[in-house]
């Protein structure tokens, strides 16, 4: 099978915000969308791993913008396999406009997981095989986000609608709540620029996740969420961003 692939969205009201731009999360779910589609293509889409009791999880996800989109207009996306680390299959993906223009790239690190204990699945004891490919444009993986002390807080819960086949929280979901820290005011002066995502640990429906987060120096929104349990000393990280506006 051919280690590029490429398919079109077009961007409906589904997928823009009240400004009319593609909404950052939307990226998340065509970044997501053009993975499984050429992963069916590969023969190693959701179904087929959940055969064998498995499934696809991104860890990490970098995002660099050049161009928001605007509500009916069609974007192409281009995706293609890195070649798998240790841990991972990272991937990149790249988006144009009708004229051939880049509207935003991406690379995001994925990992395999089993479905019963949650647990992850190197790729040399997996059985899956991702021939990699690398053009020399691709993004530099995105590091880990350590822990700060952040100024704001609040709180919000998992609903039946942030689920997804997993039965766990959509990682497009994430940015959804990042998003809403900020009013609609400073979303119609400021597009993003770039984002990190780093996935830390699963949020399942009905836990209430507390979300710390700073506007910063510079236009750098940072935010840490994690779960409290009232049997563990500390609380678990959930994920990290820091978007850059």
């Amino acid at each position: 099978m051919d280690s590029i692939f490429q398919t079109k969205f077009h961007i409906d009201a589904t997928h823009s915000d009240c400004f009319g731009r593609l909404k950052p999360s939307s990226i998340c779910y065509f970044v997501q969308e053009v993975a499984g589609q050429h992963c069916l293509e590969l023969g190693l889409d959701w179904d087929t791993l959940a055969s064998r009791r498995m499934f696809w999880a991104i860890i990490r996800h970098r995002v660099q913008i050049t161009r928001l989109p605007q509500k009916g207009e069609t974007i192409t996306l281009e995706t293609w396999p890195m070649p798998t680390t240790r841990v991972a299959f990272p991937r990149s993906v790249v988006a144009y406009d009708s004229q051939g223009n880049e509207l935003f790239r991406s690379i995001s690190i994925w990992v395999l997981m089993d479905m019963d204990s949650r647990a992850m699945i190197l790729p040399g004891k997996s059985g899956v095989d991702v021939p990699g490919l690398l053009r020399g444009s691709e993004l530099a993986p995105p590091k880990s986000l350590m822990p700060i002390s952040l100024s704001a807080e609040t709180e919000r819960k998992v609903h039946f609608n942030d689920l997804d086949l997993n039965g766990h929280m959509n990682n497009c979901r994430y940015l959804d709540w990042v998003c809403d820290l900020l009013p609609s005011g400073f979303h119609h002066g400021h597009t993003m620029k770039e984002f990190t995502l780093c996935y830390l640990s699963e949020a399942r429906e009905g836990e209430t996740l507390k979300l710390q987060w700073e506007l910063r120096h510079g236009g750098v929104l940072r935010v840490e969420t994690v779960r409290h349990s009232q049997s563990d000393v500390q609380d678990h990280r959930i994920f990290s961003a820091d978007i850059l506006f």
